[in-house]
């Protein structure tokens, strides 16, 4: 059932997105949370842009063909699938998310072609029942490459539930010569995480994770082999399409992440 008397992480996303799927309970989040961190817009923006070229990123220089999206959010155009696809027809794309709004527009989604895209209803923690799943099982039934993917989510995830455990062991239920993309809301002045991430769990209902740290999301890729940068960075400068692309001027928290190889 849709509950309207609290904000929603992913409606409040699509606002800053400029979509349409969003109440009044949501915008009413947003505009005090633009009071709190006034580039939060701007951010969103560039963390989509990042979500996009790293998809066709993975697609067109690394032939990926596989992508399983955990927290995929309210569908946005364009969405994973339909980048994977323009590079490769035959792309399979697998989205998870526990949202209602998003669950149900998200099978409206798969009108689109339902033969290479499916929506889960799960929560991504829940590792075992994701990849039990008849979904995910396909996604992985012949042993080639899957790209995760971690964009703008982990910050929902508690300490309690160690997201850096959950990226790791979802890394090992993963094909050989697969990948991970993550992003993560990030900033080094611990005041300014304190009071954002007190704002986002009282609006969640406590629901939400925290705002970490550079060297805390850092730990994220411990294991891995970054591609197209030797450090994770700030999302707006992984890759730009161009020198004029734009770039997240103020930086009172930032995206920040990068894609890699899981060996």
């Amino acid at each position: 059932m849709l509950d309207l008397s609290k904000p929603s992480v992913a409606r409040m996303y699509d606002f800053f997105l400029d979509g349409t799927d969003n109440y009044q309970v949501d915008r009413d989040a947003c505009d005090e949370l633009l009071r709190i961190a006034p580039s939060t817009r701007e951010l969103a923006l560039a963390n989509r842009a990042f979500l996009v070229r790293a998809v066709r990123y993975l697609a067109r220089e690394h032939g990926v063909r596989r992508f399983l999206d955990h927290g995929s959010g309210l569908p946005t155009r364009p969405n994973v699938h339909q980048v994977a696809q323009e590079v490769h027809p035959s792309s399979q794309v697998v989205y998870i998310d526990n949202d209602p709004v998003v669950l149900a527009h998200g099978r409206m989604m798969l009108a689109e072609d339902p033969q290479t895209t499916a929506v889960l209803s799960a929560d991504m923690r829940h590792t075992e029942e994701i990849f039990e799943s008849p979904e995910v099982k396909r996604l992985l039934r012949d042993g080639q490459p899957v790209a995760a993917l971690f964009v703008s989510v982990l910050h929902c995830i508690p300490d309690d539930d160690d997201p850096w455990h959950l990226v790791r062991e979802i890394a090992t239920r993963l094909p050989r010569g697969s990948y991970v993309v993550i992003s993560q809301l990030a900033s080094d002045d611990p005041d300014f995480r304190d009071r954002t991430t007190a704002f986002m769990q009282d609006i969640t209902g406590n629901t939400w994770g925290r705002v970490r740290s550079i060297a805390e999301i850092d730990r994220f890729f411990g294991n891995l082999e970054l591609l197209a940068a030797d450090r994770p960075v700030e999302v707006s400068r992984w890759l730009p399409d161009s020198d004029l692309s734009p770039r997240q001027r103020t930086e009172e928290w930032i995206e920040y992440g990068g894609v890699a190889r899981i060996v």
